[in-house]
């Protein structure tokens, strides 16, 4: 764990080079697992659900995270509450605590929204998420997103 500061800023003109290349720095299996930045970056622009950050430690960039909300079926989500689209982790930043300091930074803001939960999904095999997402509380739901095993993080009352 780390004692940067983590915070979850805008993304504009000054910083989108950087947060797309920052999916460079995932392993090749970690790639596959995620879409690249610059993707989700262009997936949100078109959609009317979607909220998106960069995550930075201190003044460092570390990583991004894209949240839905509610179900869209042009955007291939069927959720009704708040999806957490991406999350990803630049390669050098994994292991410090910086996904769970987004993660708590994004559930505050829901729930001050009044969501009562997070739902995601995420890939099985080689460098999967599951155990991440696992240990901050998410459970299976017995759904899926196509290949993607969905879960679900309910926040206490």
């Amino acid at each position: 764990m780390t004692a940067a500061k983590v915070e979850l800023r805008r993304i504009s003109v000054h910083n989108v080079f950087d947060v797309c290349e920052l999916s460079e720095t995932l392993s090749e299996e970690q790639r596959g697992k995620v879409a690249d930045n610059g993707t989700s970056i262009a997936e949100a622009h078109y959609s009317e659900n979607a909220w998106f950050r960069a995550i930075y430690a201190d003044e460092t960039l570390v990583g991004f995270i894209l949240l839905h909300f509610g179900a869209d079926p042009d955007d291939g989500i069927d959720c009704p509450g708040a999806f957490l689209w991406r999350l990803m982790v630049g390669g050098p930043f994994q292991g410090k605590g910086y996904g769970q300091q987004a993660i708590a930074l994004a559930i505050r803001d829901l729930q001050a929204r009044g969501f009562t939960a997070l739902y995601t999904s995420y890939g099985l095999g080689p460098a999967s998420p599951e155990g991440f997402y696992r240990r901050l509380g998410f459970q299976p739901t017995g759904g899926m997103y196509e290949d993607e095993v969905e879960a679900v993080l309910t926040f206490p009352g």
